[in-house]
């Protein structure tokens, strides 16, 4: 029997890619709605109630009126900030530990991590959770994504032949300190602050790369870095689609390029520096484990498959 599964927000940029990733698939029917019927609210009810499994991948109000519209029964995977942070719902991250695992396998309701959030919270968590970074530790975080993450207006402008030159150069932005992934990111890890948040969008399609600095004498007890990378390397051994790299490899030409991993639906996590400063680095596909991949995974898990079902 096949799984009927429904995409409301089908043509924005994590829906298509959701979709790609169904091709192959003979497990799944895919429900549509008709062009001319895509913001018609009781069409949409109509096919969210059908499916057995229904993905978001819509602005937060949006998401939300969706939710209101779904029976009880329907599985809702979300994709947008909407539930996050919302303890009713299951966070999206499996990896995290055996009880976020169960909580998705079991719950009628997911959500998503945002693409930043997922590399924050790769790094982070599992030093707060293992008592090594104190909650209240002064957490800093720098990151570089493709301009796919900007959604199609903001690929709309990267792709533009007349676009502006400060395109042609990294761009950081969320300079206030407000940034949509803040709350997950402090959340989900047990911090009591959020972060000093630096990302940056580049001129480059998709990938991501997120780094956070610690500074030994601030853990809660001196490590040195072979200690907090093997608290890292522990915490995700027998991971099918998060790798911890073995301590001391360097990337090719000694740079850590931020779309080596695009297309594809795994993390790579770094631990660089010495024993006094260290680099946590995660890499992966923005579009990929950091959105629409993740989402997928969460379906095969919901369904009780292989998590990595149509997962490159």
């Amino acid at each position: 029997m096949s799984i009927k599964v429904y995409i409301d927000g089908q043509e924005g940029t994590t829906g298509l890619k959701i979709s790609e990733r169904f091709e192959n698939r003979t497990d799944i029917e895919l429900l549509k709605i008709d062009e001319d019927k895509r913001k018609d609210e009781a069409e949409r009810k109509k096919l969210i109630n059908a499916s057995d499994y229904t993905f978001l991948c819509l602005p937060d109000d949006a998401a939300r009126q969706a939710v209101a519209l779904a029976g009880e029964d329907v599985r809702i995977i979300d994709a947008s900030t909407a539930h996050r942070t919302n303890p009713d719902w299951a966070y999206g991250f499996p990896e995290l530990s055996a009880a976020h695992r169960e909580k998705i396998a079991n719950s009628n309701r997911v959500a998503v991590p945002g693409c930043y959030a997922s590399g924050f919270i790769s790094l982070v968590y599992p030093l707060v959770s293992a008592g090594v970074m104190p909650a209240d530790y002064p957490v800093t975080v720098h990151a570089v994504s493709g301009y796919s993450g900007a959604g199609k207006k903001g690929i709309a402008q990267y792709e533009d032949a007349n676009r502006d030159a400060e395109f042609d150069s990294p761009r950081e932005y969320a300079l206030t300190q407000q940034h949509k992934h803040l709350p997950e990111m402090r959340a989900v890890t047990g911090l009591d602050y959020d972060p000093i948040f630096c990302p940056y969008v580049c001129d480059y399609y998709s990938g991501m790369t997120v780094t956070v600095p610690v500074a030994s004498r601030l853990l809660n007890k001196y490590r040195a870095i072979y200690d907090v990378h093997k608290v890292i390397e522990e915490h995700y051994a027998e991971q099918k689609l998060v790798k911890v790299m073995p301590l001391w490899e360097q990337p090719s030409g000694g740079f850590l390029a931020a779309n080596t991993l695009s297309g594809r639906n795994d993390m790579e996590i770094y631990v660089f520096g010495n024993d006094d400063r260290i680099l946590l680095c995660s890499r992966f596909d923005n579009l990929g484990k950091g959105a629409s991949g993740a989402a997928v995974q969460c379906l095969n898990i919901m369904c009780g498959v292989d998590e990595t079902t149509g997962l490159v």
